[in-house]
């Protein structure tokens, strides 16, 4: 019989309660993995993995500590995306694979560290993007890669939220010098990508904070990318609206093709073709149906790829593709530039391999 998959959770604030609640019991019971250890420096948080089944004596208030005492085979990373790399650093020493939250770091640089640190040591790693692998994205996805109703031509995308007031999105993204595009559009990047069939070419920039956001950097953006594809995108972003119209898991995306606009709008999506009889112009389509989405999904693809399955659509060499696009859209946006993002990031890949 085969040996479970042994896992430790780092991280048992906000989002790693969710992961608790929602993904924890999904690994252990239908994916029939081991939770075998929870970090988090904040003990009153080791509740949630308690809650979850795990015994108080395999709650650590540190990591290194959790892996000399269990022997896992891979590490949820559940943290502030400035801690991601010490958390790889001591994945990898102890000979684990990772399952880390979006982005891979806080900054490119330590992204391309990470890159080549998981590469050299011949250890997996995802991103848990999990915006567009939630149900309504994957359906227009699917949709659009049909071929059904032709090429696409361009993309448009809209976040809008009111998110102003302090600590509302979480206090450390408000003290964030640019919270929207690191913590927040980058979901949005990936679900572009993932629209187009592309990765980016050329991206320009606007972001800035409105006068009435509670944050000490840049709440909103407008970015315009071309794919290396040709497909053109544009999206627009803000957490300080007066009022929430596109906020999470109820984003705006629209496809324009060459036989229908697609449309996806608060979780409806809907086809205006040009296909003409028997089809008709409006069409509602029912959104996709399978078991699980969102992180739960990812966590299953990750587990069939550590078992012999096939590399996940959010593995760490993909999700690099999306980190490029955030720090090139913060590059343009503070210098006026268009950039030009596979030169961006392969200067920074040669750097970090220095």
């Amino acid at each position: 019989m085969t040996q479970p998959l042994r896992f430790i959770l780092v991280g048992l604030g906000t989002m790693g309660s969710v992961w608790c609640r929602q993904t924890v019991p999904y690994l252990t019971g239908s994916l029939g993995a081991e939770f075998t250890a929870a970090v988090d420096p904040n003990e009153a948080s080791h509740r949630h993995a308690i809650e979850a089944g795990l015994s108080p004596d395999s709650c650590y208030t540190d990591l290194r500590s959790a892996l000399q005492q269990h022997n896992a085979d891979f590490v949820i990373s559940v943290v502030p995306p400035a801690l991601h790399e010490g958390i790889v650093d001591l994945a990898l020493e102890f000979g684990c694979d990772i399952l880390s939250e979006k982005p891979i770091a806080d900054t490119l640089e330590a992204s391309c560290r990470i890159f080549h640190k998981v590469t050299a040591a011949g250890r997996k790693m995802a991103v848990t993007m999990s915006h567009r692998f939630d149900q309504d994205k994957q359906t227009l996805e699917r949709l659009i890669h049909s071929g059904k109703y032709g090429a696409v031509d361009s993309i448009i995308g809209r976040f809008s939220a009111d998110f102003r007031r302090f600590a509302s999105w979480g206090k450390f993204r408000h003290e964030m010098e640019y919270p929207l595009l690191v913590e927040g559009a980058i979901h949005h990047f990936d679900i572009l990508r993932s629209l187009a069939g592309s990765n980016p070419k050329t991206l320009y920039a606007k972001s800035w904070k409105a006068d009435w956001g509670q944050y000490s950097g840049d709440s909103n953006t407008m970015v315009i990318c071309e794919m290396e594809n040709g497909v053109k995108t544009f999206f627009e972003g803000s957490k300080t609206s007066a009022a929430t119209t596109n906020s999470w898991s109820q984003e705006y995306f629209r496809a324009e093709c060459d036989k229908a606009t697609l449309e996806l709008s608060r979780r409806e999506v809907t086809a205006r073709s040009s296909l003409g009889f028997p089809y008709p112009e409006l069409e509602v389509i029912p959104l996709a149906k399978q078991t699980v989405w969102t992180n739960t999904w990812l966590a299953e693809l990750f587990v069939d790829w550590l078992r012999g399955g096939s590399i996940p659509p959010n593995s760490l060499e993909d999700n690099l593709q999306c980190t490029a696009m955030v720090f090139a859209a913060i590059e343009s946006a503070r210098t006026g530039k268009e950039i030009h993002v596979p030169s961006f990031l392969h200067e920074y890949l040669a750097a970090a391999a220095e």
